[in-house]
């Protein structure tokens, strides 16, 4: 059995779909990952995916993409051939225009997540509890669907990683990263490079990780007491470095999940627009802080709406210095750690 899996947006959407996709490949004898650009890198590092179909969805990339018959029809070809098609979408997305296009290519049975009405396009619409953390949100439809429960729902990424040592030192270390997709969910950088300077202060070694196109951020935020790694990690080089760390301080962003899939403790700097039940970093000891009763609460924002972003700014460097001792210490079978 050939089985299609969706899973478009960024790196952190894509790693949260590994349960599902696990769950899939107990069931089928190839699994293939239909994914945008921007989950890429994730994509080639999910455990049961034999091999990635990389698509930019003009329903799902934020940029405009533009419709082109001639790109649709290319897809439609490559779509071809697959006894099944699952669709794993966000709470804000709908499985139908892909569903469309798999019943063009001939897949005769495919299953998604959503509230619309689906017609003929899905043979299975799922609609699972909204409280649902999302790894187990969209491996509900892959278990809805006939596949295998699975005994171990955490995140996972494939092994063996490469050496980081050479960047890091050695393990034992914190990880701070400052940057976000999203600028509504990121920690003010003054309030980052504070909490690098109170981690030395305190005998840590602190590695300050970002995207190639954050290093004026990232150098920033490391200033004299951080190892600044901006822009010198490739997606599977930050998962070991990562995996080195004795905890991440993070946003709502990619590296967070990715930490959660080597098992590395996060301190979460979570602004809720977005509910935390279901975005938080999964199935790893964490500490929440944030005020989740904010005015921007659910309203999905990119950019903040409230004057001086009160949701992450009023959390003070000292309380998440004192949280990582918290969060580090935490047995492996903690899923949360009550903030300070």
């Amino acid at each position: 059995m050939r089985v299609l899996v969706a899973r478009q947006d960024n790196i952190g959407d894509v790693l949260l779909a590994g349960p599902a996709v696990r769950a899939v490949a107990e069931g089928a004898d190839e699994v293939v990952l239909l994914c945008g650009p921007r989950g890429r890198a994730a994509a080639d590092m999910l455990p049961g995916v034999d091999r990635v179909i990389e698509w930019r969805a003009p329903w799902i990339e934020p940029g405009h993409v533009p419709v082109e018959q001639a790109a649709i029809d290319r897809l439609t070809r490559r779509l071809e051939g697959f006894d099944r098609a699952l669709i794993l979408t966000s709470f804000h997305q709908s499985p139908l225009p892909l569903a469309l296009l798999l019943r063009l290519a001939g897949t005769p049975w495919i299953g998604g997540i959503g509230d619309d009405y689906p017609g003929s396009l899905l043979d299975l619409r799922h609609r699972p509890d909204t409280d649902l953390p999302e790894p187990l949100r969209m491996l509900a439809l892959a278990e809805d669907a006939g596949f295998p429960s699975l005994a171990d729902t955490r995140l996972r990424v494939r092994g063996p990683l490469p050496g980081t040592g050479h960047l890091t030192g050695g393990p034992g270390y914190v990880v701070l990263h400052p940057g976000t997709s999203v600028p509504a969910r990121a920690w003010p950088p003054g309030h980052c490079a504070e909490a690098v300077r109170l981690l030395a202060a305190a005998g840590h070694r602190v590695v300050v990780t970002g995207h190639a196109d954050e290093k004026d951020l990232t150098a920033f935020v490391a200033g004299e007491d951080g190892l600044d790694l901006g822009g010198r990690t490739s997606l599977p080089e930050l998962a070991s470095v990562l995996e080195g760390a004795r905890a991440l301080v993070a946003g709502n962003t990619g590296p967070a999940h990715l930490a959660a899939a080597v098992g590395t403790p996060v301190v979460s700097l979570f602004a809720p627009t977005v509910p935390a039940a279901r975005w938080a970093p999964f199935g790893v000891p964490m500490a929440l802080l944030g005020d989740q009763r904010a005015p921007c609460r659910d309203t999905s924002a990119r950019e903040c709406p409230v004057d001086g972003h009160p949701c992450l700014s009023s959390v003070p460097a000292d309380e998440v210095a004192a949280t990582v001792e918290i969060v580090a210490k935490a047995p492996p079978a903690t899923q949360e750690v009550p903030a300070r």
